[in-house]
């Protein structure tokens, strides 16, 4: 028997949002910040560099490096897909922006995952609104369309999700296949194929991304939920029994393969439990699930009875297992905003079931709070690329050249006219929402949604070239090459992957390691290692010639030695 629903929801309140919008709505969130960029510190200037040496060197596979060193996050998939793309696009095409086009699609699939994996959610008999005496309960395909609407409006909406989803790194590769594999847990009492496909690609591709143990404990978490479900009476007990083992027999073939090819890489740390290391944990939860957090906390509030007596459906048990393993791992990983970024699907969806409970009054306060907020930051944005444009307003002026000295702005006309175009489309949208219009319970993620968008597209255009300037090594890269010019050749020390990936990419200088017998005019140490270890070039062949940092104030340092003396050769055997 079906534990109380508190969805009251007419058939008036789940009418569609028309796909067309949403799909023009999902184009403009995903295109800006792939193009038009350059490679950002430090984990997107990397994995380009890893992606761009396996293409061009042709070294193992299985073990990609960068200049020797192997990456921070020990994944293959992420690397392989990087490589190919440089290896398969055409000669014209940035190499960077060759590399980013893998990762637009697989940003698109992780909105078209969440969506039908809220859709199915939905779609389960303890998600279903309660029936009306005499009729006019929401059908239940046009409630899981509603509630999958605003699932994505509210996975869209979330401020984390904005830069990390837009990187070419291991976490954007891991966000798409978790969706992936919610989607195949929340789809399987209803259909075979698809899901078993998007389950086994979800959780390999996990495991390929540098995430196994997640994809272990999501496919054994998912076989769980799948046994104790009592409430697929339609199914039948023989197929769910089919699903269960199946996926336990994958889970347990994807630990062997993990093992198989050395993927076990854990990096865990004791959770510190100092006030300033809770406080800064407490804030990033905050901001970077916002607004999906308050709503996670209404609906487990609101839909608490089926939870208290141990009987929730699908929609709950399968996205608060995916919440409570992502979480967890924010909280022991040294990573956690890219851990944490994995939860934001299951978050949404749990966000979609506050929307059949929330009071008019609930609503109208999530509605003016958006208003007053993503307007302000528009606003922000646009006086102050007036001030980076004119130099007035002065102080928006002076900040910015006391934060980014050095930088020269400059004005194009076709970021301007898309900045414009977001505006106006946020001064119609907010018109919409404040207007006189039949009720649709998506209707109060529109303008969260429409607000993270525009501002990340106002970012992405307006302050593109100061963001360029502050987040990417090109600045330094630059001042790097005015002083070793013309050598064709730099010795480096301890310099961190993301400057070496910098250097290869703007310079193409050859980059040698440090007392390899070479010989070339010019040596780069890390400061911090220069500082700790004075002693450790010998004096009467290098002078330290110039101590240059990035113009961005408090980032790294590097040192710059111009040999005195050639190398001696080393003598034969």
């Amino acid at each position: 028997m079906n534990q109380p629903s508190p969805a009251i929801v007419t058939q008036g309140s789940v009418r569609r949002l028309p796909h067309l919008a949403l799909l023009i709505f999902c184009i403009a969130y995903v295109l800006p910040g792939f193009i038009g960029r350059e490679p950002w510190r430090s984990d997107d200037i990397s994995a380009f560099g890893v992606m761009a040496e396996l293409a061009g060197t042709g070294q193992d596979w299985f073990s990609p490096k960068l200049a020797g060193l192997a990456p921070e996050v020990d994944a293959l998939l992420p690397y392989w897909l990087g490589a190919w793309a440089l290896m398969l696009a055409p000669g014209w095409l940035a190499p960077d922006l060759a590399a980013r086009i893998p990762f637009i699609f697989l940003l698109a699939l992780t909105l078209l995952s969440t969506w039908k994996a809220i859709y199915y959610l939905a779609r389960s008999p303890r998600a279903q609104p309660v029936a009306f005496a005499f009729g006019g309960e929401a059908s239940a395909p046009d409630y899981a369309r509603a509630l999958a609407d605003g699932g994505l409006l509210a996975l869209i909406a979330c401020l984390g999700l904005a830069q990390l989803s837009h990187e070419t790194t291991p976490a954007q590769t891991q966000l798409c296949f978790a969706a992936l594999s919610f989607y195949a847990i929340a789809a399987m009492p209803y259909r075979t194929l698809v899901p078993a496909i998007a389950g086994l690609a979800g959780l390999l591709g996990l495991m390929l991304s540098g995430a196994p143990s997640q994809a272990v404990l999501i496919g054994l978490g998912a076989a769980v939920i799948c046994a104790l479900d009592d409430s697929q009476a339609k199914i039948g007990r023989s197929r769910q029994w089919r699903w269960v083992i199946a996926t336990v027999i994958f889970s347990v073939l994807l630990a062997a393969l993990t093992s198989s090819l050395d993927l076990w890489r854990w990096r865990i740390e004791w959770p510190r439990t100092d006030w300033q290391h809770l406080k800064s944990l407490g804030s990033l939860l905050a901001w970077f699930t916002w607004p999906a957090w308050p709503l996670v906390l209404w609906t487990l509030w609101q839909w608490r009875r089926q939870l208290v007596r141990m009987r929730p459906g699908l929609h709950l048990a399968v996205p608060l297992w995916f919440s409570l393993i992502t979480i967890s791992a924010t909280f022991i990983t040294p990573s956690g905003d890219r851990a944490l970024l994995l939860a934001l699907p299951a978050m949404a969806a749990l966000s979609a079931f506050a929307l059949p409970t929330l009071g008019r009054s609930l609503s109208a306060l999530i509605d003016w709070f958006t208003l007053l907020f993503f307007s302000g930051c528009a606003f922000i944005i646009w006086v102050v690329w007036l001030a980076m444009q004119t130099g007035f307003p002065p102080q928006p002026a002076a900040n910015v050249a006391r934060l980014a000295p050095g930088f020269e702005a400059s004005f194009s006309i076709l970021p301007f006219g898309v900045a414009v175009l977001a505006t106006l489309s946020w001064a119609w949208l907010v018109k919409w929402r404040v207007g006189r219009h039949r009720a649709a319970i998506w209707k109060s993620l529109v303008l969260p949604a429409g607000g993270a968008a525009l501002c990340w597209i106002l970012l992405t255009t307006l302050w593109m070239p100061l963001l360029d300037f502050a987040r990417s090594y090109k600045p330094l890269v630059m001042r790097i090459e005015k002083v070793v010019q013309p050598a064709q050749c730099l010795e480096v020390f301890g310099l961190k992957p993301g400057l070496m990936a910098a250097l290869r990419f703007y310079t193409h200088m050859n980059l040698e390691p440090s007392r390899n017998s070479v010989s070339c005019p010019w040596l780069l140490v890390d400061q911090d290692i220069a500082n700790q270890t004075p002693d450790l070039f010998n004096k009467s062949q290098w002078q330290m010639f110039i101590t240059m940092g990035h113009p961005t104030p408090g980032e790294e340092d590097i040192v710059i030695f111009q040999r005195i003396s050639p190398v001696r050769p080393e003598p034969e055997n």
